[in-house]
């Protein structure tokens, strides 16, 4: 499915839905609260089937965060990018690891990197960090680093 075919088929799914230009893939904006259902259809409608989430990761932009989900279809071979934006001081968005099992770590890892509460999600906790760096969020652009006097 080419690009203008999928932006056709998103906007059905999600009217909401906003579109970014450029890129080889196409990039979508959606708000946080319409995530889960948008992903559940992403996955389960027949002619998406988007059953892949090969990157989750999460951007700091000083005035807020921003979650990008990649994914593919494995059966159509298309590919997808989803934003979503995120307030800073409350960074909440719900959980995928039950429609993309590769979530759960990923998730887990922009929790301790970024602060980022993935509502739902079954084991949220340090991924990589030692005990005693909960909350710290190494990744955000307001961290200090008092042992290397990092700062962005």
């Amino acid at each position: 499915m080419a690009n203008e075919e999928l932006k056709t088929k998103i906007t059905e799914l999600l009217a909401t839905a906003t579109f970014e230009e450029g890129g080889e893939w196409l990039n979508i904006v959606i708000a946080p609260q319409d995530w889960l259902l948008f992903a559940q259809q992403l996955r389960n409608d027949e002619s998406l089937q988007f059953d892949f989430l090969f990157c989750l990761t999460c951007i700091d932009w000083k005035t807020n965060l921003t979650m990008v989900y990649h994914l593919r279809s494995t059966k159509y071979r298309h590919n997808i990018v989803v934003r979503s934006i995120l307030d800073r001081n409350k960074p909440e968005i719900a959980s995928v690891s039950g429609i993309w099992k590769t979530a759960v770590f990923h998730e887990r890892e922009a929790y301790e990197m970024f602060g980022v509460d993935f509502l739902d999600h079954p084991d949220l906790r340090l991924l990589i960090l030692p005990d005693g760096w909960e909350g710290k969020n190494p990744m955000r652009k307001d961290f200090e680093d008092a042992v290397n006097m990092i700062k962005l």
